[in-house]
């Protein structure tokens, strides 16, 4: 099972130990591409300050960031489950999981990112600012510039087994699975159903969509779960306890999509 994560805003003040091996990376065919993203970026943000400031769609409070970029080639890195701060990463919360849960998360969590294309968890990268809906100078928007060359990695990563997509739709957009992958392909999304004068009404509520999401993961990994295909995935979920609505896709090389029905938000 290979997992699909968004990254977060929300990311560690800093690294520790030594700085950014690029050549140790995951997927290490996105070596060219993540060459080409750094350099626009560090450039960027080492020649214009406000410019890059409003390019990386940073508030004024977040000015210190572009210095930050600007010495992501000597800062101290760390591995990027613990980089990611965000309230899916709380709620996946890697650091308490067992051995073998970690061991697991390791092989199975790919996260996509702006700047890297995609990472594992163990990879160690230094903190950034640089989401996938930039425009980087020279590049264009990022969720298309990775388009090749993730359709070049992907399907390799994915191998033959399932793919869980837990990716928001800005990343999302940087690789799409096609053909007999996306057949094996689960996308998620997570509804918080409430009666509201007898009628049951559904909404998508962000935060507690990634807390879910995350929650969601953690158990998948804690539980040793391997479904092979979403209807699999269906049945593990919710022996574990999900309420779950399938969507098989109504034609071939289409992915399935999940609703995950949840009544409290928390």
């Amino acid at each position: 099972m290979l997992v699909l994560l968004p990254p977060s805003e929300g990311k560690a003040a800093s690294g520790r130990g030594a700085p950014l091996k690029p050549e140790s990376l995951s997927l290490p065919g996105l070596a060219g591409a993540r060459a080409a993203v750094l350099d626009g970026l560090v450039e960027l943000c080492a020649a214009d300050e406000e410019k890059a400031r409003v390019v990386l769609g940073l508030s004024e409070g977040l000015r210190g960031e572009v210095a930050k970029n600007v010495e992501l080639r000597t800062a101290g890195a760390r591995p990027a489950g613990e980089l990611y701060t965000g309230v899916l990463y709380d709620a996946l919360d890697l650091a308490s999981l067992d051995a073998a849960a970690r061991r697991r998360a390791g092989k199975s969590l790919l996260v996509f990112s702006g700047l890297w294309g995609a990472v594992r968890v163990g990879d160690r990268i230094p903190p950034y600012r640089c989401s996938m809906g930039v425009k980087l100078p020279g590049l264009g928007a990022l969720g298309a510039f990775w388009r090749d060359p993730m359709a070049e990695a992907m399907p390799e990563a994915a191998g033959d087994g399932l793919v869980l997509d837990l990716r928001s739709s800005a990343y999302a957009a940087a690789w799409k699975p096609k053909g007999a992958v996306a057949e094996r392909t689960a996308s998620v999304r997570v509804l918080h159903s409430q009666l509201v004068d007898g009628v049951e009404k559904r909404s998508v509520v962000s935060h507690f969509n990634k807390a879910t999401k995350g929650r969601m993961v953690r158990d998948l990994l804690l539980a040793g779960a391997g479904p092979k295909d979403p209807a699999e995935l269906v049945t593990v979920l919710r022996d574990l306890g999900y309420v779950v609505e399938a969507h098989a896709p109504a034609r071939s090389g289409r992915t399935w999509e999940l609703d995950v029905v949840v009544t409290e938000i928390h």
